[in-house]
């Protein structure tokens, strides 16, 4: 395909090439939408009433709340995580098949207020194909707002001090960053089970504390060096059967081999944390507030969950999430 491209850098490339791209990418957009909005009612089918809606409105809005929670979704599978672009291709290219399209700003303040339904959405699907799981991963990532040197001067989610952003220190990266962390409980399989956003400063350890609450129990949970700790190790054991598997320091004394088995199940929470940045683009933010940024992360993370129930029904791999909607 590159020999093709700057062999044909010239109007005739742009015409049969550029041209079939466009056509094609148009009417994904339009059919994947329906595909997710399919998939919401059929979730939600005994909570939403005929029009789609999760409550009674006076006045009936021109996209229901079920449309809102697909055009979110479809808006992350396809890799537009910006309003302004999103709504800007609605406008000029998808006029006819978005007739009733609503104003940017009202489309942003009700997936806000959706955020609870986003959240139930990736729980429901996650759950049944977690069913007969007994393995869990847990891990961390670093979400940057702005660049340090904006540390002082940014207002972003600094409308609430307990929950305002700090600077955390990113031993992957071995950089210092400004803004949140994002913490993550999987299947081996990459499939969601549980999440939480906190300060960049805050310990990994500290969300095992959350663990213990999420529903998980009677499995093993395997983490790396950030959640050794025999103490919580303990408390996770006796108070809901969580055996928590990490590898040990080398000035550790009595120190056992990690087993090669868990450390091949730690590569799928590593390839889900590539693919968030890379197709989903989770490091690049365009929100303003706490919770503009906590339905942005949890859309990203429901359409993840969601591309990985269309493969599982379509015995596709469950996670190669850029080819699932090529059918």
């Amino acid at each position: 395909m590159k020999e093709k491209v700057v062999h044909y850098i010239n109007n005739q490339y742009i015409k049969e090439y550029l041209t079939p791209i466009k056509c094609f990418f148009m009417h994904n957009l339009s059919s994947n939408f329906y595909l997710f909005l399919d998939i919401t009612k059929s979730v939600f089918k005994s909570s939403i009433n005929s029009d789609g809606n999760f409550k009674f409105y006076p006045r009936q809005p021109k996209l229901s709340d079920c449309q809102i929670i697909a055009l979110s979704i479809t808006a992350e599978s396809v890799g537009i995580d910006s309003e302004s672009y999103l709504f800007g291709k609605l406008n000029k290219d998808y006029k006819a098949d978005f007739p009733n399209l609503i104003h940017r700003c009202n489309f942003n303040r009700r997936r806000k207020i959706l955020g609870p339904y986003l959240q139930q959405l990736n729980q429901l699907l996650a759950d049944g194909m977690n069913q007969s799981e007994s393995t869990f991963l847990i891990d961390s990532i670093p979400v940057p707002i702005c660049k340090t040197a904006r540390e002082k001067s940014g207002k972003i989610c600094r409308e609430n001090f307990e929950t305002a952003p700090d600077k955390g220190y990113s031993s992957v990266n071995k950089a210092w960053y400004f803004g949140y962390k994002l913490h993550l409980v999987t299947s081996v399989r990459g499939i969601f089970h549980s999440m939480d956003l906190s300060k960049a400063s805050v310990h990994d350890i500290h969300y095992l504390n959350e663990v213990k609450h999420s529903g998980l129990n009677n499995c093993t949970l395997i983490g790396d060096k950030g959640y050794l700790s025999k103490t919580w190790q303990s408390d996770l054991f006796h108070s809901v059967k969580v055996d928590l598997k990490t590898p040990m320091r080398n000035n550790q004394q009595n120190k056992e081999r990690f087993q090669p088995i868990f450390r091949r199940f730690r590569k799928r929470m590593e390839t889900l944390f590539a693919q968030l940045c890379d197709q989903f683009m989770l490091k690049r933010n365009y929100a303003k507030s706490l919770a503009g940024l906590s339905v942005r992360i949890l859309t990203k993370l429901t359409a993840v969950t969601c591309l990985q129930f269309i493969n599982n029904n379509n015995n596709k791999p469950l996670n190669h999430l850029k080819y699932d909607l090529a059918f």
